[in-house]
């Protein structure tokens, strides 16, 4: 890929807190730079919130980066609090969509990847 990100351009938006970036959401962002051209990953700094969120911004960050690495220049990785609602007014010009996995992919759970992890306690 040879494109480059333009903020300029209509572009999806992925929120997310990625505690780890797994196969599902990977699968998930290919479809989006598929269907718009490009993506801005929004993830939340949850970072040790929970035990939920071990991981912090810059490790998801690369994580992702690793795994998308072909794709680098149509995606954005962006830092945002922690979303507790995501709200807008009138009709605003753009459109809240799901993107359906495969099941398998689907039934993919960060919570149980956390699982199998050895983490700092």
């Amino acid at each position: 890929m040879n494109k480059k990100f333009n903020m300029k351009k209509k572009t999806a938006i992925y929120i997310g807190r990625f505690q780890p970036f797994h196969k599902g959401h990977e699968e998930l962002l290919k479809k989006a730079i598929k269907r718009y051209g490009q993506v801005a990953i929004l993830v939340m700094d949850s970072e040790g919130i929970n035990k939920k969120n071990p991981f912090s911004f810059s490790y998801v960050k690369k994580k992702i980066l690793d795994k998308i690495f072909i794709y680098k220049d149509v995606v954005k990785i962006i830092k945002i609090p922690v979303v507790g609602s995501v709200i807008y007014g009138r009709k605003v010009g753009y459109k809240i969509q799901r993107i359906k996995l495969k099941k398998k992919l689907e039934k993919i759970s960060a919570t149980n990847i956390r699982k199998t992890l050895k983490l700092k306690k």
